[in-house]
């Protein structure tokens, strides 16, 4: 019973609570409602904050992106960023000495000629004399039409009296010993580099060469005299800014540069190109090792206009390897239909191959042809008057071998090496230089032609640079050339001739002592003084000219010839230099 009642009691009261139920369920879903409500309010604001957020941060990158792209192009058009500058300056003293041998000066012998026939005949106008006068006429109207090495052979047999007349009035000039105590020069230069656009740049150098108290080469050239060699007779083309001439900053070189080809690290350039003072002439000048651009200076020391194709593939065993091809125009004819012009184009093309290119060691292998090559250059205001290429006396071949590098530790110091040779081989033609006695490529003398033969040549450069911590780098050099030798270096900086087309020995040797002060334009500024004596010891005629057969020294006696024949020549020199 008491069972009975506990359980209806629970039962009821279940039935009690079971009612009110709904209403609490009821409540708390009304306030779940409002809950959820409230929180997508908040959330909707929220993600408009967040959508809000995300515009100014877009906004505010694209801002960002704005300035740095200003900035960047601001520092792009900034002259630090596209523009390098640079150069260097030269005081130089030389101290000159020579000896020449007795010959016969063609130039003069002609002009003393002339002059005592045309006096004759204003002294007394008879027959005899007008027909000597008008056949001397004749006979240098004739010598100017001769192009061939029969056609000499022939005029020189019809006119073999007229020849052995005008040898009557030949001027002699005994040896005698050139000098010039002091001879004082500036020389300045300004670089300038220039980055145009991606993997496109510019470079070109400014360059002004000349004698204190003289704004001509004539100091070079023995101005009123016989020159003495064919590179030194007077400034063209090819040596402008090089000889000493004139106050005036031209353009020694100027070219453009597109690198990076096709990815991959192949070059183009053109233009007035970067061919003088090549390796391994830098070691004795002070300066930095030739790049790329360079020709080696045993063979071409000229300022080519011409263009460039390279190639430096990525060869672990071959570190710093590169070849290039090379082409440059010599000399420009003009139109070659022209009536009375049938002169055709100086060229040279080359090959360079340099297989391997570090501190360490670096090796060169070189081949240039010279096409067409001119008896000689257009230049004003020579002993032999002005100048003019009147015909092409054929082909030239030059071939070279050389290596450099530097040794370290050795002493206190480290030791700079180099051993350089170089082969040329002639290719004439037919033809004969009218204006030079009917000379040809390396054959024949004056009123002398001789039938057209190759001639081969031979040519060593090797020398050494020690370098102290002291700054002071002591060096000495040798050149030898053979008989036949002949280069294309008539740019080089050596005052009496190009040292390297030397047909004989040349000793030199020089001390260089660096300023010890701190670099300000750049970290390759430097400031030094160099001392330097340079002894040529001549063994045949015709030193850097391939106009006409070499002569040895010992055996010249009188002979007519163009240049007076130098048996020695000594040069000490001393310079104050700023690289900037």
């Amino acid at each position: 019973m008491i069972m009975h009642r506990n359980t209806t009691r629970t039962l009821l009261a279940s039935l009690i609570a079971s009612l009110f139920i709904p209403l609490g369920a009821q409540a708390a879903d009304a306030e779940l409602m409002k809950k959820i409500e409230a929180m997508a309010k908040e959330i909707e604001s929220l993600r408009a904050q967040v959508q809000a957020n995300q515009e100014a941060n877009r906004q505010a990158i694209a801002d960002v992106r704005e300035v740095k792209e200003k900035v960047q192009k601001n520092e792009e058009k900034s002259l630090d960023k596209w523009l390098t500058v640079g150069g260097d300056y030269q005081f130089r003293v030389d101290s000159l000495a020579g000896e020449t041998k007795t010959f016969t000066d063609v130039n003069a012998t002609f002009a003393n000629a002339q002059n005592q026939l045309q006096a004759a005949f204003f002294a007394n106008p008879s027959p005899a004399n007008a027909a000597a006068l008008s056949g001397l006429m004749g006979f240098a109207q004739g010598m100017a039409g001769v192009q061939t090495f029969s056609q000499a052979q022939a005029f020189m047999g019809a006119n073999a009296a007229m020849a052995g007349a005008i040898g009557g009035y030949a001027v002699t000039v005994p040896s005698y010993k050139p000098k010039n105590e002091t001879l004082y020069s500036n020389r300045f230069a300004l670089d300038l580099n220039m980055k145009a656009a991606q993997d496109v740049s510019v470079s070109a150098r400014l360059l002004m060469y000349k004698t204190f108290g003289a704004s001509d080469e004539g100091a070079t050239t023995n101005s009123g005299s016989a020159p003495f060699f064919a590179d030194r007779v007077g400034v063209f083309d090819g040596t402008l800014g090089h000889i000493p001439s004139s106050s005036f900053l031209n353009v020694d070189r100027v070219y453009a540069t597109w690198s990076n080809i096709a990815e991959q690290d192949i070059w183009f350039s053109v233009g007035r190109r970067p061919s003088t003072h090549g390796a391994p002439s830098h070691l004795r000048a002070n300066t930095a090792r030739p790049g790329t651009g360079g020709t080696p200076a045993l063979l071409v020391d000229y300022a080519f206009d011409g263009m460039t194709v390279g190639w430096a593939p990525d060869i672990d065993a071959l570190p710093g390897a590169y070849g290039k091809l090379c082409y440059g125009r010599g000399y420009e004819s003009g139109f070659s239909k022209a009536l009375t012009n049938s002169l055709e184009d100086t060229d040279m093309v080359g090959l360079s191959v340099v297989p391997i290119d570090t501190d360490p060691l670096r090796v060169w292998l070189q081949w240039n042809r010279g096409m067409n090559i001119f008896d000689a250059p257009k230049m004003a205001s020579t002993y032999f008057g002005t100048t003019m290429p009147k015909t092409n006396l054929g082909d030239i071949d030059w071939y070279g071998l050389g290596a450099l590098g530097t040794i370290k530790r050795v002493g206190p110091g480290e030791l700079n090496w180099f051993a350089d040779a170089g082969m040329s081989v002639t290719h004439p033609n037919d033809k004969v230089s009218s204006q030079f006695g009917f000379q040809g490529l390396m054959t024949g003398a004056f009123f002398n032609p001789e039938a057209p033969s190759s001639k081969t040549g031979s040519a060593i450069y090797v020398g050494l640079r020690y370098d102290l911590p002291s700054k002071t780098k002591l060096g000495v050099e040798y050149n030898h050339g053979s008989k036949n030798w002949i280069t294309f270096a008539p740019a080089a900086g050596d005052s009496w001739t190009s040292k390297v087309g030397t047909r004989g020995n040349v000793y030199e040797v020089y001390a260089i002592q660096e300023l010890n002060a701190r670099p300000i334009s750049s970290v390759m500024a430097k400031s030094f003084f160099r001392l330097g004596f340079q002894y040529y010891d001549f063994q045949y005629t015709g030193s850097n000219n391939w106009v006409g057969a070499p002569v040895r020294i010992s055996d010249v006696n009188g002979q007519m010839m163009t240049t007076a024949p130098l048996a020695k020549a000594y040069n000490a020199y001393a310079t104050f230099e700023v690289k900037f």
